[in-house]
This record gives C-alpha cells, sequence and structure tokens, in this order.
C-alpha cells in the first residue's frame, strides 16, 4: 500500500503538505466548509497540487495522505474536474438508474479518486514523461476500475459512490475505513445526496442478503445508506417485508428439513448453538451471531502447545511475537500461584511487573488475553459487580482438552465450540448455509419461500444516503450582517403548439448584502444557475412567481430569512429557442419506452432486450432470458407475438 516509490517517479514539490488520512474531511481540515457545495469543493482545490501534463484531457489535483507514519505510508487523493464540454455523453447513468433522471445536467461532475498502486504509478510515469495518448484508458484515472475508491460529485452536491475496493480485493485498507473516509468527504463538502449500487461481495455470498438476514440492513447502513429505488419494480415496502420474512424463519422448522437431504447442516447449527449464550430461534438469530463471533475472533487460530494466545491480530503491532508471548507467559504463572481464585488486574499487573518492565506490554497483553485458551488453561476476565474492578481468573480444561496424542474425545461443547471454531471454519458454515438456504437451487416445501424473498433484497441494490437534502445551509442570518435565501427556477421554452414548463431544480442558497435590491437578487440567481447547470448557460431571469415588489425594493426586511423563491425565466442557445427541453435532464430527450411485467417504467439499470417490432424494452428476465444466455439477434414481445399469430389466422378464415 506504500506510495513513496511511485510518488518519486515524478517529480513533485518541495514542501508539499501531507495531510493526515484519518482526520483529511474534518472541519477545518484542510479548510473551513462554510458555503453550498460548489463553493467547499473550490475552496478545497485550492490546497491540493494542480496536476500538469500532456496526457490528461482534464484539470486535476492530487492530495498527499499519510496512513501510518510509522512505517510511514502514504497514498494519493486524485480530485479530477471534469466538464461536460469534454464529456462523450453529458446524461449521467447513475442519476437515471437511482431516479434522478429529473435533474438538470450539470457544468462540471468532480471525481473523487484513491488509485491503486498499479493505477497511480501508470498516471504518475505518464505525467513524469509527459507522453501518451490521451485517450489512453491505462493513463485516464476516470475510466480505471483498479482504484480502491472512486466517488462522483454533480456540481449541485448530488453524488454517487462508485466504487470500494477493501481487503477482499486486494487492498491494505479496509473498506470501512474507506467508507469513514468518503462519509468525512460528503459532509465536510455538503453533499446534498449520494447513492451507491452495492454489489458487494464476500467469499461469493451477496453482503446485501447477508446483511439483510442478519441485521435487517444493508452493510452500507452503518453510514446511514438507506434503500432508495428497486430493481424490477421492487418498492420499500416490498423489500423490508422480504428481510423480515427471511429473518423469522424458524430454525426448529428449518433445520429437520434441511437435514433430510444436507446431514451437514444440523451439525453447523448444533456448533454455533452450542457456543451461543442464548438459543438461536430463527435464521436472523444465526447469521447475526455468526457475523458478530466472526468479529471477535482472532485472525489466526490459537493451538494448545504454545502461549501465543492469537492475539496479534493488528499486524502494525509495535511488540514482536516474542516479546508478547514471554509477557504472556509471565502472566499465566502469576495466575497459577493464585491458585485459580479470581485476583484483580491490578495484583496480576504488580507480580508481572517484576519479571517485564514495559507496562505497555502488559496492558496490551492484559486487555487481550481475557477469555483466550493458552496452552491447557482458559484466562477468564471478569467485572467484579461489587468493586467494579477487572479480575482474572485461570481454568484448567486439560481434563476436556488431554494431549492431541492420545485421541481424546470432548464432552463439554461450549468449550469445544471455543476451541473448533475459527475464521475459516465459520467462513466455511456460513457459506454452506448461504448456498443451502438463502440460493436454493431447487427449493421446495418450507423453503419456497425464502429464494423469493432473498430475489427481491437481492433486487434492492440502489441505496441513497441524504446529507443536506433540499438545503444546504442552515436557515439563519448569514455572516457578516449577510442574507441566506433559497431559490430555483422555473424554465419555459416556446415549442410548436404552446409553452413547455420544465420541473424545477432543487433549491440554492444565494447569499446577498442586507442593502441588496430585488434587481440584484435576479442577477445573484441568474448568474449562479447559469455557472451550475448546462441548460441554463444563457438563462434570464424574467420574474419572482412568489415574490410582489419592484425591482428597486431592497430584499431585507421584504423578504424573511430562509425563504424559498421561485424564478421563472427563459433561455436561448445562440439566439434559437430550445425546441426540446428535456436534452437539458439527466433522462435525455429520447429515453427509451420501458414497460415490463415486472412494472418497471423507467430503466433501472439491468439488462433488458427491446421487441423489435414495438421497440418497447423488458427486462430479459422478465421474458424468460437467462442471465448467461446472449440477448436474440430477433426479439418479439408476447403481445406484438400473439398479434402477429392472431393476423395469420384471420388470413385463413373463409
Amino acid at each position: 500500500m506504500s506510495h513513496l516509490d511511485l510518488i518519486g517517479s515524478k517529480k513533485r514539490k518541495r514542501g508539499e503538505r501531507v495531510f493526515r488520512f484519518k482526520s483529511f474531511g474534518e472541519p477545518g481540515y484542510p479548510v473551513e466548509f462554510v458555503g453550498p457545495f460548489r463553493e467547499n469543493v473550490k475552496a478545497l482545490l485550492e490546497f491540493g497540487h494542480f496536476e500538469s501534463s500532456s496526457c490528461r484531457q482534464m484539470p486535476s489535483w492530487s492530495f498527499l495522505l499519510e496512513l501510518h507514519r510509522h512505517p510511514p505510508v502514504q497514498i494519493l487523493l486524485f480530485v479530477v474536474e471534469e466538464h461536460v464540454e469534454a464529456s462523450l455523453n453529458p446524461h449521467c447513468k447513475h442519476c437515471q438508474y437511482v431516479g434522478w433522471g429529473q435533474h438538470m445536467i450539470c457544468n462540471k461532475k468532480y471525481h473523487f479518486l484513491l488509485p491503486s498502486k498499479e493505477t497511480g504509478a501508470t498516471y504518475l510515469n505518464c505525467e513524469a514523461n509527459g507522453a501518451g495518448p490521451p485517450n489512453d484508458k491505462d493513463s485516464n484515472l476516470v475510466e480505471s476500475q483498479g482504484h480502491l475508491m472512486h466517488g462522483v460529485f454533480h456540481s449541485n452536491g448530488f453524488g454517487h459512490l462508485l466504487r470500494v475496493n477493501g481487503v477482499e480485493m486486494g487492498s491494505d485498507l479496509a473498506g470501512h475505513h474507506i467508507l469513514d473516509f468518503w462519509d468525512r468527504l460528503c459532509i465536510g463538502l455538503r453533499a446534498r445526496k449520494v447513492s451507491l449500487n452495492d454489489i458487494s461481495e464476500k467469499r461469493g455470498m451477496e453482503l446485501r442478503l447477508l446483511h439483510g438476514v442478519a441485521y435487517g440492513e444493508a452493510w452500507f447502513s452503518r453510514w446511514g445508506y438507506r434503500f432508495g429505488r428497486g430493481s424490477y419494480c421492487v418498492t420499500q415496502p416490498m423489500y423490508q417485508k422480504a428481510i423480515e420474512a427471511v429473518q423469522g424463519m424458524p430454525l426448529c422448522l428449518l433445520i429437520p428439513h434441511l437435514g433430510t437431504s444436507n446431514h451437514e447442516i444440523p451439525i453447523i447449527f448444533s456448533r454455533y448453538q452450542a457456543l451461543s449464550d442464548h438459543s438461536l430461534i430463527n435464521l436472523g438469530d444465526l447469521f447475526n451471531f455468526m457475523l458478530e463471533l466472526k468479529a471477535r475472533l482472532p485472525k489466526e487460530n490459537c493451538s494448545l502447545d504454545t502461549y501465543n494466545p492469537g492475539i496479534l491480530v493488528e499486524t502494525t503491532c509495535r511488540w514482536s511475537p516474542k516479546r508478547v508471548e514471554m509477557a504472556t507467559r509471565v502472566i499465566i504463572e502469576a495466575l497459577k500461584r493464585a491458585e485459580f481464585r479470581w485476583v484483580s488486574r491490578q495484583e496480576v499487573r504488580d507480580a508481572a511487573r517484576a519479571y517485564i518492565g514495559d507496562t505497555g506490554l502488559l496492558d496490551f497483553v492484559l486487555k487481550s488475553l481475557g477469555n483466550h485458551i493458552v496452552g491447557n488453561y482458559l484466562v477468564r476476565r471478569s467485572l467484579n459487580p461489587v468493586t467494579k474492578v477487572l479480575e482474572y481468573c485461570l481454568e484448567d480444561v486439560s481434563n476436556v482438552f488431554p494431549s492431541t496424542q492420545e485421541g481424546f474425545v470432548v464432552t463439554n461443547p461450549k468449550v469445544k465450540a471455543r476451541y473448533k471454531i475459527n475464521r475459516v471454519q465459520l467462513m466455511k458454515d456460513m457459506s454452506s448455509l448461504y448456498k443451502c438456504i438463502l440460493k436454493a437451487q431447487k427449493p421446495a416445501g418450507i423453503l419456497s419461500s425464502i429464494p423469493v424473498a432473498a430475489r427481491i433484497i437481492l433486487d434492492s441494490k440502489y441505496l441513497i444516503k441524504e446529507y443536506c437534502g433540499e438545503l444546504p445551509l442552515k436557515v439563519e442570518l448569514g455572516f457578516q450582517g449577510k442574507l441566506n435565501l433559497y431559490s430555483t427556477v422555473l424554465l419555459r421554452s416556446n415549442i410548436e403548439g404552446g409553452t413547455d414548463e420544465a420541473l424545477m431544480p432543487p433549491y440554492e442558497c444565494v447569499t446577498l448584502k442586507n442593502s441588496a435590491t430585488v434587481d440584484e437578487l435576479k442577477r445573484q440567481v441568474q448568474e449562479n444557475f447559469r455557472e451550475m447547470y448546462w441548460g441554463l448557460r444563457s438563462f434570464v431571469v424574467e420574474s419572482v412567481l412568489n415574490l410582489n415588489a419592484r425591482g428597486t425594493d431592497l430584499v431585507f426586511g421584504l423578504v424573511e430569512v430562509g425563504r424559498k423563491l421561485v424564478f421563472e425565466g427563459r433561455t436561448n442557445e445562440d439566439g434559437i429557442i430550445m425546441n426540446n427541453i428535456r436534452q437539458i435532464y439527466e433522462c435525455g430527450p429520447n429515453s427509451h419506452a420501458v414497460d415490463c411485467a415486472c412494472g418497471a417504467k423507467d430503466d433501472d439499470g439491468e439488462r433488458m432486450v427491446s421487441c423489435d417490432i414495438c421497440e418497447v424494452w423488458q427486462h430479459t428476465r422478465c421474458v424468460g432470458i437467462p442471465d448467461n444466455e446472449e440477448i436474440p439477434h430477433i426479439f418479439l414481445c408476447n403481445r406484438c407475438e400473439q398479434e402477429i399469430l392472431y393476423h395469420s389466422n384471420c388470413q385463413f378464415l373463409p
């Protein structure tokens, strides 16, 4: 993950500022974010290093972020500014899929990228050499698929998290660290709403299904992402009912039914029921317990013939394994001398200090030893309910776990589970349950309803988090006596046979001096919306719909702070009034007709096929074309096919 080597492959400014990865985006670091998104992102870029290269078509800035100081590990954050004029397709398919097709096309997009080591090295080498084809995808950061993180914002503050590649994809940054970083950026920049397409997997298991069953929500929900839009016309109530149906499936009915065809399932269930301190009643209880247990298990399993309890779960541990093992041995010997009675943490620590002088090492080992098997002993840790002091005690488990050479048979199921379960076994068990129950190929009986509900959960992959929503700033009097108002525009254009009234974009904050007039307000609104939206480059404000005032009237006193105003106007392109106003929206002017049997009326990003006669699009899954088969060259929908058969039969009638 270290980018020190690839950073040296290009000449960067001496003394370039290095930012802390874990703090970047917090208030005041590197800048105090006080305005709407478009102003905050400009303020942020002032602290970046401008990247100039002949192999770059779009302006970009970089920030050097420090992951660790000891050892020194750094990474680059790139911000690429994409202008709509330079884009091959000005319409955003992500907006269309998530249901934001009615949004106006913005003049700019901002791509926030954490490149992988390979991707970053390719780009920096291109820049250092000053050569390379401008359309080469290997040197184009925006087109690359190998980023650790790729998020994009429209200049109106609506955005999409397009890619997160954590440890499962070979990254040294865990997915939750990347999401923490992205969330800080969104909060700091005052993003409006952010969407993502949850297609994350872990060892072949879709996390939106796995976490949906275990926790009743997606993995991304810990950062506030919730159901946004379902594919195949799935709604939020359908999604919620599907979650409840799978979670509430009783294990007392499920396990006997599965046990007749798969003898491994009852064994898996009994293994985790033995380990659990409470009864596992339904499927949700089982998956929840397994995921919670996985989070607590050490990354490497401990063995009975070593004092190393497998507590070195952090690769950045400051102590060597040998020193940790020595401290563990000393603590175990001190507890042995207590003759299996409960002793306070301080008493154990003081006894061990006679041999280990590093108190930090002792504190680390004591914290990590709780409820671990070391040698033939289980180290128990508990909080005394009277004194409120942590206490330790050894439990001899040699009678349960005799020497492996003796061919023992374990009789205590709880101790057996504690010893036998490790991450590898747990993930294997979870995968077996996932395939046998949630993804059963030929479900029957009680299992027949689970795949239907699971399919609904899997079709609910577009998630949205609302950060600032409609109002990007607090409704209050601005700094230095300035006034904050919220405005949007109602765009009209002449078409044949009348006037077309367009949808209004989201409200934007307008900051004015207390002495500003209504005419100055109109000019400010006109300037803001021209700067932000591609279709409003020549927008002219004509009137304020919900304000009756003269142009010379003062805004302050006439309009209360935080009021929403609607400005009506028109736009000309090179003197020609637009005849098709829909082209300035993300959905585009020529959106193909969708009318699927599932009820979908819009493109939701799923694979579709068009009828060669009526040109209406439907999902391939809904018309019976498997995902692993190619779309046929000629396709007729059921309605057109029936009409052809009807007319063919009519020809033979007398």
